[in-house]
């Protein structure tokens, strides 16, 4: 039986057993007038059979995938003539991926030979004696989960205790795996950038000045030694993220402040779905829009006035960063001024504050920490953006806090040291885990000032 087959019938199972559940709890009081007598409601039952359908089955289908591989694979090595066994790791991870590739009827290199016959047809059968083994395994457990569930509904079960403990677990097991991934990125992250400090001084990182990450990969190969100092990353990102900004924060709050108080609600409702289709765009998109309309526009409008503009300008990139935030940062302050108490507008209009006095003296501090939340992700957004960058600023890390000129941002740079084919043991590559911890601080760092602003104005407005 197929996966998707095997799991939509263990759902099945389980609607059967809910049903099934809520039968038996009825019939054990004599009907649906007597269901007073029970602990729990009939469906609490009917849960708890159903639960005891799906969580066992589904452990166990969850086991089987993550073992199944290694297992199928260890039983096709031992199935390989004695000389194929003894190849190097290398060798014999390349002879098995054949095999594989040779099982799905998909293309090989190399010739084909019988020993790669036969192990493919041994895969085949080691993979369906596998499926038929599962779909065996997780109908029994979900049958047998179901008839122990059954059977021990009695007037005096506990159901919704023992269905609300479930459920409990559940959301404490999903919050778990939200926090331990977390922690996971950031350790993967924080064990390579020590390791690239230990290649290169953290002062030289932090504080250089000139960013040239080619290193020789061999000893007798002719290439640059390599210089990692970020700063000017960490300018080409500040520069571009504050042009957008400077873009999106004044033209994302006054749409907000129109939309929410002053528009009519016919326009309210056109012009705020069309606002957030620019959320829906492709940042590509917005790429491209930079590289062929907005750079060269800058460039024109710059040289007219005199100015040396490059073909790649983190203006025309924060400019056009700044219009794809604009939905983000209006969005965000719309739902916080339309969450202002009523009675906090409606005392100011009645004390005879004008709309544009209730706005800025009472609606707006009001919003404050909304408005503040939103400006902070729009700036990681901002932070975080990679493709306008590369098409509309280019990848020349310049120290320069010119708009005109052509930057780089950490992000570039990090997809950069990443592309093709790397080793892991280069500072070259290193580099990208150090520039995505800095990223991951910066972030940091912007949500905790973020909390202390939403902490200051709402003990003053609750």
């Amino acid at each position: 039986m197929e996966n998707t087959t095997l799991i939509l019938t263990v759902c099945l199972l389980g609607v059967a057993g809910f049903y099934l559940g809520r039968s038996r709890s009825l019939s054990v009081v004599g009907g649906f007038a007597a269901a007073r007598n029970l602990h729990s409601l009939p469906g609490y039952y009917g849960y708890f059979t159903a639960i005891w359908c799906l969580l066992p089955a589904l452990a166990v289908l969850t086991l089987w995938f993550v073992l199944e591989p290694r297992v199928v694979m260890a039983l096709l090595v031992d199935s390989l003539p004695q000389a194929q066994q003894d190849l190097p790791p290398g060798q014999l991870n390349l002879l098995l991926n054949n095999v594989r590739n040779f099982a799905a009827g998909s293309a090989i290199g190399g010739e084909t030979n019988q020993v790669l016959t036969d192990a493919a047809a041994v895969y085949l059968q080691l993979q369906a004696r596998s499926r038929l083994l599962l779909t065996g395994l997780v109908l029994a457990c979900a049958v047998l989960g179901g008839v122990i569930a059954w059977r021990r509904i009695h007037p005096e079960f506990r159901a919704r205790n023992r269905v609300e403990g479930i459920v409990m677990l559940l959301l404490v097991a999903a919050s778990s795996i939200a926090i331990f991934t977390t922690i996971g990125i950031v350790l993967s992250v924080l064990f390579e950038a020590v390791r690239f400090f230990g290649e290169v001084p953290i002062s030289d990182f932090l504080f250089g000045t000139n960013w040239s990450p080619q290193t020789a990969i061999r000893a007798d190969q002719v290439g640059s030694s390599g210089s990692f100092g970020a700063i000017p990353l960490f300018t080409g990102t500040l520069l571009i993220t504050g042009i957008a900004m400077l873009v999106a924060v004044p033209v994302g709050l006054m749409t907000a402040i129109y939309l929410a108080e002053y528009s009519s609600r016919g326009v309210r409702e056109i012009a705020k779905p069309l606002l957030e289709l620019l959320a829906g765009i492709p940042t590509v998109v917005y790429g491209f829009f930079a590289a062929l309309t907005i750079a060269p526009w800058v460039r024109r409008t710059g040289e007219s006035l005199g100015f040396e503009v490059a073909s790649e300008s983190a203006l025309a990139a924060g400019l056009v960063m700044g219009i794809m935030i604009i939905p983000l940062v209006s969005s965000l302050a719309d739902d916080a001024i339309k969450a202002v108490p009523g009675s906090m507008r409606d005392g100011a209009l009645g004390l005879g504050s004008t709309r544009s006095e209730a706005m800025t003296k009472v609606i707006l501090p009001a919003a404050l920490p909304g408005i503040v939340g939103g400006i902070l992700l729009a700036v990681s957004r901002a932070i975080g953006e990679t493709m306008i960058v590369v098409m509309a600023a280019g990848l020349a890390a310049n120290l320069t806090a010119n708009p005109f000129a052509a930057v780089t941002t950490v992000t570039v740079q990090i997809v950069t040291l990443l592309v093709g084919d790397q080793e892991f043991d280069s500072a070259k590559t290193l580099a990208a885990f150090a520039l995505g911890l800095i990223l991951f601080i910066v972030t940091l760092i912007l949500n905790m000032a973020g909390l202390r602003v939403v902490r200051k104005y709402r003990e003053q407005y609750e």
